[in-house]
Protein backbone atom coordinates (compact mmCIF):
# COMPACT_ATOMS: atom_id res chain seq x y z
CA UNK A 1 0.00 0.00 0.00
CA UNK A 2 1.33 3.57 -1.00
CA UNK A 3 0.68 6.63 1.04
CA UNK A 4 -1.06 9.34 -0.89
CA UNK A 5 0.48 12.51 -1.00
CA UNK A 6 -1.17 15.50 0.01
CA UNK A 7 -2.89 18.39 -2.30
CA UNK A 8 -0.21 20.63 -1.17
CA UNK A 9 2.77 18.65 -1.63
CA UNK A 10 5.10 19.50 -5.01
CA UNK A 11 6.27 18.01 -7.13
CA UNK A 12 9.95 18.55 -9.16
CA UNK A 13 10.28 18.58 -12.77
CA UNK A 14 13.39 19.03 -14.52
CA UNK A 15 13.22 21.09 -17.32
CA UNK A 16 16.09 21.64 -19.52
CA UNK A 17 16.79 25.48 -20.84
CA UNK A 18 17.92 24.87 -24.75
CA UNK A 19 19.97 27.91 -24.92
CA UNK A 20 22.27 26.86 -21.88
CA UNK A 21 21.73 23.26 -21.56
CA UNK A 22 21.32 23.29 -17.55
CA UNK A 23 18.95 21.61 -16.25
CA UNK A 24 16.94 23.14 -13.04
CA UNK A 25 13.63 22.25 -11.28
CA UNK A 26 10.02 23.64 -11.02
CA UNK A 27 8.35 23.27 -8.50
CA UNK A 28 4.51 22.53 -10.00
CA UNK A 29 1.39 20.68 -8.47
CA UNK A 30 -0.95 19.24 -11.42
CA UNK A 31 -4.89 19.24 -10.59
CA UNK A 32 -7.78 17.56 -11.66
CA UNK A 33 -10.33 20.90 -11.55
CA UNK A 34 -13.70 20.56 -11.06
CA UNK A 35 -17.20 22.90 -10.42
CA UNK A 36 -19.23 23.15 -7.71
CA UNK A 37 -21.99 25.79 -7.64
CA UNK A 38 -20.11 28.09 -10.13
CA UNK A 39 -17.00 27.44 -7.59
CA UNK A 40 -13.83 26.41 -9.17
CA UNK A 41 -11.72 24.00 -6.98
CA UNK A 42 -8.84 21.66 -7.34
CA UNK A 43 -7.91 18.04 -6.58
CA UNK A 44 -4.23 16.81 -6.40
CA UNK A 45 -3.99 15.19 -9.95
CA UNK A 46 -1.68 12.20 -8.04
CA UNK A 47 -5.24 11.34 -5.65
CA UNK A 48 -7.87 10.86 -8.87
CA UNK A 49 -8.23 7.36 -9.62
CA UNK A 50 -11.26 8.14 -11.76
CA UNK A 51 -13.37 10.19 -13.64
CA UNK A 52 -17.48 9.10 -14.24
CA UNK A 53 -20.91 9.25 -14.77
CA UNK A 54 -22.48 6.89 -12.83
CA UNK A 55 -25.35 4.67 -14.20
CA UNK A 56 -27.33 4.30 -10.93
CA UNK A 57 -25.86 5.92 -7.29
CA UNK A 58 -28.07 3.35 -4.58
CA UNK A 59 -29.04 4.82 -1.38
CA UNK A 60 -27.47 3.89 1.85
CA UNK A 61 -30.11 3.78 4.79
CA UNK A 62 -29.41 5.80 7.43
CA UNK A 63 -26.52 7.56 5.88
CA UNK A 64 -25.58 10.87 6.93
CA UNK A 65 -27.05 13.80 4.17
CA UNK A 66 -24.07 14.28 2.23
CA UNK A 67 -23.50 10.86 1.66
CA UNK A 68 -25.49 10.56 -1.88
CA UNK A 69 -24.97 6.19 -2.03
CA UNK A 70 -22.85 3.83 -3.54
CA UNK A 71 -21.78 2.76 -7.05
CA UNK A 72 -20.10 -0.61 -7.95
CA UNK A 73 -17.21 0.60 -10.10
CA UNK A 74 -15.36 -2.56 -11.49
CA UNK A 75 -16.51 -5.05 -8.76
CA UNK A 76 -15.47 -2.41 -5.85
CA UNK A 77 -18.10 -0.60 -3.97
CA UNK A 78 -17.27 3.03 -4.02
CA UNK A 79 -19.22 6.02 -1.43
CA UNK A 80 -20.53 8.84 -3.33
CA UNK A 81 -20.45 11.72 -1.32
CA UNK A 82 -22.45 14.65 -2.58
CA UNK A 83 -20.16 17.52 -2.20
CA UNK A 84 -22.67 20.45 -2.06
CA UNK A 85 -24.10 18.59 0.62
CA UNK A 86 -20.83 18.71 2.59
CA UNK A 87 -19.73 22.27 1.83
CA UNK A 88 -23.25 23.39 2.91
CA UNK A 89 -24.74 24.34 -0.46
CA UNK A 90 -28.10 24.17 -1.50
CA UNK A 91 -29.38 21.15 -4.11
CA UNK A 92 -28.94 21.20 -7.79
CA UNK A 93 -31.72 22.95 -9.46
CA UNK A 94 -31.74 21.13 -12.81
CA UNK A 95 -31.50 17.47 -13.14
CA UNK A 96 -28.87 15.84 -15.49
CA UNK A 97 -25.57 13.63 -15.90
CA UNK A 98 -23.86 13.34 -12.55
CA UNK A 99 -20.24 13.47 -13.18
CA UNK A 100 -18.30 11.85 -10.26
CA UNK A 101 -14.61 12.28 -9.37
CA UNK A 102 -12.94 8.94 -7.62
CA UNK A 103 -10.33 9.71 -5.16
CA UNK A 104 -9.03 7.07 -2.87
CA UNK A 105 -8.23 7.37 0.63
CA UNK A 106 -6.16 4.68 2.75
CA UNK A 107 -7.83 1.12 1.50
CA UNK A 108 -11.48 3.10 0.70
CA UNK A 109 -12.16 4.51 -2.95
CA UNK A 110 -14.78 7.51 -2.52
CA UNK A 111 -16.94 9.48 -5.19
CA UNK A 112 -17.16 13.26 -5.09
CA UNK A 113 -20.45 14.09 -6.81
CA UNK A 114 -19.36 17.42 -8.67
CA UNK A 115 -21.21 19.97 -10.98
CA UNK A 116 -18.99 19.47 -13.44
CA UNK A 117 -15.27 18.30 -14.63
CA UNK A 118 -12.88 21.11 -16.31
CA UNK A 119 -9.58 20.07 -17.14
CA UNK A 120 -5.95 19.47 -15.94
CA UNK A 121 -4.19 22.19 -14.40
CA UNK A 122 -0.53 22.25 -14.53
CA UNK A 123 0.24 25.51 -11.60
CA UNK A 124 3.52 26.07 -9.50
CA UNK A 125 3.46 25.18 -5.83
CA UNK A 126 4.42 29.04 -5.51
CA UNK A 127 0.98 30.58 -6.84
CA UNK A 128 -0.62 28.77 -3.89
CA UNK A 129 -2.26 31.28 -1.48
CA UNK A 130 -3.48 30.95 2.34
CA UNK A 131 -7.23 30.71 3.14
CA UNK A 132 -8.42 34.08 2.81
CA UNK A 133 -9.83 34.81 6.02
CA UNK A 134 -13.13 35.70 4.43
CA UNK A 135 -13.50 32.18 3.33
CA UNK A 136 -16.03 30.15 4.78
CA UNK A 137 -14.78 28.17 8.17
CA UNK A 138 -16.27 24.79 6.67
CA UNK A 139 -14.65 25.46 2.98
CA UNK A 140 -11.43 26.80 5.10
CA UNK A 141 -11.67 23.73 7.08
CA UNK A 142 -11.17 21.46 3.60
CA UNK A 143 -8.94 23.89 1.32
CA UNK A 144 -5.05 23.96 1.66
CA UNK A 145 -5.21 27.28 -0.07
CA UNK A 146 -5.83 29.06 -3.17
CA UNK A 147 -4.99 29.72 -6.60
CA UNK A 148 -5.56 33.24 -8.45
CA UNK A 149 -6.65 32.35 -11.82
CA UNK A 150 -6.94 35.28 -14.60
CA UNK A 151 -10.70 35.12 -13.86
CA UNK A 152 -11.72 33.24 -11.21
CA UNK A 153 -10.13 31.71 -7.87
CA UNK A 154 -9.54 28.04 -7.25
CA UNK A 155 -10.31 26.36 -3.73
CA UNK A 156 -7.53 23.51 -3.67
CA UNK A 157 -9.20 20.55 -2.04
CA UNK A 158 -7.89 19.07 0.86
CA UNK A 159 -9.24 15.48 -0.07
CA UNK A 160 -8.27 14.14 3.15
CA UNK A 161 -9.88 16.88 5.25
CA UNK A 162 -13.06 16.73 3.27
CA UNK A 163 -13.36 12.87 3.53
CA UNK A 164 -12.98 13.45 7.27
CA UNK A 165 -16.34 12.70 9.09
CA UNK A 166 -15.31 12.24 12.15
CA UNK A 167 -16.19 9.69 14.62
Amino acid sequence: MTDMAPATQSRALATTDTHRGAVQSVDEQVFVTVYVADQLFGLAVERVQDILIPEKIARIPLAPPEVAGSINLRGRIVTVIDVRTRLGLPPKKTKGNIMCVTVEQGAELYSLQVDSVGNVQSLPVSRIEPNPSTLDPRWRGISSGVVRLEEELMVVLDIDAFLDFGD
